[in-house]
This record gives structure tokens, C-alpha cells and sequence, in this order.
């Protein structure tokens, strides 16, 4: 009888978070830029002229990572972003999974530069002023070479500094995504910065609603759990962002 009066409680299923960022906070999101400063500087402009046309609020940019390979710019991207990071406390900067094997590489890790060059570091590595016949005719002790003389010790120093996770009241910042399951304080760096089928294919609520870049979209994705902000930049020539402020959201993107 008394079971019938009371069942035993069930663990309660988890709820989808709101939605929204603390009062007087004003957010945006940059997806990969993979080495398009054309675009980001557009973006930039862009975010400028939004976040003046608003109300006043503490406003913050967070980039998702990948400011790196593929595109013809990257050095100066991360110079960009650099001067960005001196000039204001406002910007967030998240390591992707680029940035990562970049580091490696720069370190003397020859097989992190292998990799390197056939996920875009090719790019990268002649943005940095390495001639591109010189890249031809290099193996990879050499190329490491001419990589460590020209890449500014103060750009390894940044790239170094870059986050992993940011919370802003229920969303999660992050490069590539969560591992569903686990808590936000036990994710491993390997799957905020790598992280794609097991992440994308959930469906179910997660701890925070997750903004992320790292999977290629040909538009803005937007799921009660997730966001995805990249859209190819260094091939689409669109380089996205979104604003969150309250309750609310809103796309920019630039367009070449």
C-alpha cells in the first residue's frame, strides 16, 4: 500500500537550460577564422557597430579557436588578435584543435608538424614568411627551422594563454564541444578541442547550452543544446558571430 501512496522517486531527467546571460552582460561569438583577417576585420566592424547601437553593458568578445591554417593570413590573425588582447580585459580567447597542433609543432614535436601540414598548416607556415620554395624543398627538421626563426616568441606566448571552457550564465564556450554525460568541471581538454560525433549526434539536454565552432556548417546551426558558429570562412568566405545579451540571440556575419 504504501508503495502504491508513495513510488519510490525517480531521478528526475535533466532540463534544457534557458537560455540566458547574466543582466548587464553583452557576448559575442566568433567562429573559426582560419587565417581570413579580411573577414574579421569586417566582423569586427560589424560587432563595433552592433554593440554601439545597443544600450550600454559590459561587453565581451569571446573568440571559438581556430584563428589559424587554411586561409592566407594566419600570422596576422593572431597578430590581430594579439593587439585586441593588449588594447582591452574583454576578449576571450579559446584554443582550437589548430592552435593546438601548432604548438607542438613550434615546440619540436616533428610529428605534430607532419599533421600539421595536411590539416592547413601549409598556409600558416608561408604566412609566417617562409618562401614558398623553401617549404617545397624542406623536410621537416628544416621546416621546423625556418618555422621556429620566424614565428615571434611573443605570438607562442598568446596562443599559450588561450582557454579552454568559458561560462557566461547557461551558455559554455567552447571549440569543438562537450562530452555528453560529463560534467562541465571533467571535460578533458582532448575532447573541448576534437571532439565531433559524440557531441553532435546527442540529442538530449546538456549542463549549459553550448556554443562552438570546430564543424563546418553551411549556416548558423541552432539546437536547444548547441549552437555551431562556423561556416567555413577560409573556403565560404563567411566568417560568423553571434550576440547573446538576457534571453536574447542574434547572428552577424560577414560576407566576401
Amino acid at each position: 500500500m504504501l508503495r502504491k501512496l508513495f513510488p519510490p522517486r525517480r531521478a528526475s531527467a535533466p532540463t534544457a537550460p534557458a537560455g540566458a546571460i547574466p543582466p548587464g552582460l553583452r557576448i559575442y561569438a566568433i567562429g573559426d577564422i582560419h587565417g581570413r583577417l579580411d573577414l574579421l576585420d569586417l566582423l569586427l566592424d560589424q560587432i563595433d557597430r552592433d554593440d554601439t547601437a545597443r544600450p550600454a553593458a559590459d561587453t565581451h568578445i569571446v573568440f571559438l579557436g581556430d584563428l589559424i591554417d587554411r586561409g592566407p593570413e594566419s600570422a596576422q590573425v593572431v597578430e590581430r588578435a594579439l593587439q585586441i588582447s593588449r588594447t582591452t580585459d574583454r576578449a576571450s580567447f579559446l584554443l582550437g584543435n589548430h592552435e593546438e597542433v601548432f604548438l607542438q609543432s613550434v615546440r619540436g614535436d616533428l610529428k605534430a608538424l607532419a599533421f600539421f601540414t595536411r590539416i592547413g598548416g601549409r598556409e600558416t607556415i608561408l604566412s609566417y614568411g617562409v618562401p614558398e620554395q623553401a617549404y617545397l624543398g624542406a623536410d621537416y627538421p628544416e621546416l621546423l627551422a625556418m618555422l621556429q626563426e620566424r614565428v615571434p616568441a611573443e605570438h607562442v606566448e598568446f596562443l599559450e594563454r588561450f582557454e579552454d571552457l568559458i561560462v557566461f550564465g547557461d551558455y559554455a564556450f567552447v571549440h569543438a564541444g562537450v562530452l555528453p554525460g560529463q560534467p562541465l568541471t571533467h571535460q578533458k581538454p582532448k575532447n573541448l578541442r576534437w571532439i565531433r560525433s559524440e557531441f553532435l549526434d546527442h540529442r538530449g539536454p546538456l549542463e549549459k547550452i553550448i556554443v562552438h565552432g570546430h564543424t563546418i556548417s553551411a549556416d548558423i546551426e541552432v539546437h536547444p543544446h548547441r549552437i555551431g558558429l562556423d561556416t567555413g570562412a577560409f573556403a565560404s568566405g563567411k566568417l560568423t558571430a553571434m550576440g547573446f545579451e538576457g534571453g536574447e540571440r542574434w547572428p552577424l556575419q560577414a560576407v566576401i
